[in-house]
């Protein structure tokens, strides 16, 4: 009798504890499917657009998390794809991860490449720093690149150096 009881109560407990946890607009940006993001925008519309307690969109996990489907269909739904967190925009997660995929989409969608974070560090820089020469590459042949010439003179020395050595 009591090993019948102590397993009902292990069941019980084990069931209480399996209940699934619904993700929300972030754990979706992170992991989750369009699909997923569709059925919580239908729910209330401008969650695409909520900040996390540490300062980012959904856009920007997706990018850094390299969500890219995800990533894409945010960057064509959410108000400002520019929005720039202490760690950057949506855009500079793209440089980061070399994502090339998802940072055109993001500069189809007319992100700017020229905001800086806390560290004023810019997409391009991110770029030129983590060497994502493909991306570079891109930014050449839609002649993104002619932003440099408005940085500053130390930030222009890296991109030239890094131009040199990608060609």
């Amino acid at each position: 009798m009591k090993k019948t009881l102590l397993l009902l109560m292990l069941l019980c407990y084990a069931l209480a504890g399996a209940q699934v946890k619904q993700k929300d607009v972030f754990d979706t940006a992170r992991g989750g499917t369009v699909e997923e993001m569709k059925m919580l925008t239908a729910k209330k519309a401008d969650t695409i657009n909520a900040i996390s307690p540490m300062g980012f969109t959904p856009l920007i996990l997706a990018c850094y998390r390299g969500n890219n489907d995800v990533a894409e269909y945010l960057a064509k739904h959410v108000k400002d794809i520019n929005f720039n967190s202490a760690s950057g925009t949506a855009l500079a997660a793209a440089a980061v991860k070399g994502n090339i995929r998802i940072a055109k989409v993001l500069l189809e969608n007319k992100a700017n490449p020229n905001i800086a974070d806390q560290m004023g560090m810019t997409p391009l820089i991110y770029a030129t720093q983590f060497e994502t020469r493909n991306l570079l590459n891109y930014c050449l042949s839609i002649k993104l690149i002619r932003v440099w010439l408005t940085m500053k003179a130390k930030n222009r020395l890296i991109m030239q150096s890094l131009i040199k050595t990608s060609n």
